[in-house]
Formats: structure tokens, C-alpha cells, sequence
């Protein structure tokens, strides 16, 4: 993983957790992105939002959970720490999962040889697979040209919360910081635009495509799109930004 010498005169980051087999979402924001930062030495949340060691598949009796089982995972657990518990066979039973939800796809014989690269790489951490899973997708789509991909752990960069994500983009030389609408809640803007820090929030289009059992949802993993439209499923990939501005003026306004 290569930090870039010399700042574009327009480089955007984007900062997110690893997540296993991410939304589309996502995807997007690795499309808008000129270096994507896996945010991996922060605490591993547990609540609903977890797309870490988690993710939604559609299926005919609904959406399940395809989950990656932990060891030794405490309170305070930082996300690049946490073991994969390999007592069970969760790599049979996801790749089950997936077999079963998407027979009869178009693509689906490429969903799971992209699933099957994934499992079979060695991986001791919930991180290196989360990553490895993100990095997967963004091939096939063809999403990994032409841009960095770090890890926050190797970068040496100190801080929490608002201040963190501004150094990150000091010592990237950032110019665009875009993030998700949850940021929108603990983010400094105005530090960011004094330093000449443009934060732009995603404008997600959740640009439908056809999709099996029932009616389109785009909260489901990105294997979801690759089954049901192969590589010109990235044509779906398209979201933009929008301004701080108009996002916090919007909310204040509702």
C-alpha cells in the first residue's frame, strides 16, 4: 500500500470501515474516491449498523444475514484485532446461503467464484477478509484503477472522531473529504474548509436494477448486483456528492 507522494491538485478521500461484501453504496464511494482508506484500527460496533462481520442477502423467504463468526471479541475491541472463529464452518454456510438465494441468476456462477476467492485466501482477521471481500467487487467492476487503497492502522496518524478525519486528509493531501450522512453529526466542517477541505456527502441515486425475489431493495450486499447483472452492473454504480452545506441546511430544515 503505497501513500501518494505528491496531492493531486483535486484528490478526493474517502474513509470507511471494512465491511464484508459491501452495498452498492459503498461501491460508489470507492468510485468518487482517488485514495479509500479502510478505517481499521477503530472500536468494532455491534449495534444494528454492523456491516463489518455481517451482511444482508436476499432470498425467497426474505433477507438474511450472512455472518462472520469472532473470537475473543471484548468491549473496546479494535476492528483490525478481531480473530475469525474457524470452529465452524461459516464459509460452507455462507457460500450456501448465497448458492441457494441466487440458483437461476444470470451471473451467478460469477458471484461465487468471486465468493470462493475470497473464503479460500488465508485470512486470520475479520479486517483482512472484510478488506479482501471489498477489494473483490471493486476489481470485477473494475473500480480498482487508477486508485490507492490504505489501511488507517499503517498510516500513523493519531486522533479521534472529527480531528482524526482531518489529519488523515492533511496527510493524504486530501482537497475532497467524502463521507456518508452519519458524519454529518460529529464532522467539524468548518475546520475542514479553513484548511481548504472541500466535505461532500453522498447522494445516493440507489439506482434500481433487476433483481430477484421481489421488490428492489439496494441495502443487500454487492454480490447481489454482480448475480443479477454481471459486469454491466456497474452502469449502477453511479451516485454523486453533495455539499455539507446543503446537507446540514436540509436537516436543519426538517
Amino acid at each position: 500500500m503505497r501513500v501518494p507522494d505528491v496531492p493531486q491538485a483535486d484528490h478526493s478521500l474517502v474513509i470507511s470501515q471494512p465491511m464484508l461484501f459491501p452495498w452498492v453504496g459503498m461501491l460508489e464511494q470507492i468510485r468518487l474516491s482517488d485514495t479509500y482508506v479502510f478505517y481499521d484500527d477503530v472500536q468494532f460496533s455491534t449495534g444494528p449498523a454492523n456491516r463489518v462481520s455481517r451482511v444482508q442477502v436476499k432470498t425467497r423467504d426474505g433477507m438474511r444475514w450472512m455472518t462472520v463468526p469472532l473470537r475473543g471479541r471484548h468491549l473496546g475491541s479494535l476492528i483490525g484485532g478481531l480473530e475469525l472463529d474457524d470452529r465452524t464452518d461459516w464459509r460452507g454456510k455462507g457460500r450456501d446461503l448465497l448458492r441457494h438465494a441466487y440458483a437461476g441468476a444470470p451471473y451467478v456462477q460469477d458471484m461465487l467464484a468471486l465468493v470462493d476467492e475470497v473464503f479460500s485466501a488465508p485470512a486470520r482477521y475479520l479486517s483482512e477478509l472484510s478488506r479482501a471481500s471489498t477489494m473483490a467487487l471493486a476489481r470485477y467492476f473494475g473500480l480498482d484503477a487508477g486508485r490507492s487503497f490504505l489501511d488507517s492502522s499503517a498510516l500513523g496518524v493519531a486522533g479521534h472522531s472529527s480531528q482524526r478525519v482531518f489529519a488523515l486528509c492533511q496527510r493524504l493531501g486530501a482537497t475532497r473529504y467524502v463521507t456518508g450522512h452519519g458524519a454529518k453529526h460529529y464532522l467539524d466542517h468548518e475546520l475542514f474548509e479553513r484548511a481548504g477541505v472541500a466535505v461532500e456527502y453522498m447522494d445516493y441515486r440507489l439506482s434500481p436494477y433487476s433483481q430477484r425475489h421481489g421488490e428492489f431493495t439496494p441495502y443487500v450486499t454487492g454480490l447481489d448486483l454482480v448475480a443479477n447483472c454481471g459486469r454491466d452492473g456497474v452502469r449502477h454504480i453511479c451516485s454523486g456528492t453533495i455539499s455539507w452545506r446543503s446537507v446540514c441546511a436540509s436537516g436543519a430544515a426538517a
